[in-house]
């Protein structure tokens, strides 16, 4: 298991961030930052971050 850095983060931005990012409504790099943070499995991202 990989050791991750504690990030603080604000609830409410959080919140926000999540509820945008369900709707689809989320800038490209605030969606990989949700992901990344939430530590979650989109199918096909793998092949996306290869890119950047």
């Amino acid at each position: 298991m990989v050791r991750r850095p504690l990030h603080w983060v604000n609830t409410p931005v959080l919140l926000q961030a999540i509820e945008r990012y369900e709707q689809g409504r989320l800038p490209r790099s605030m969606r990989l930052w949700i992901e990344g943070l939430l530590e979650l499995e989109v199918p096909g991202s793998d092949s996306l971050r290869r890119g950047c």
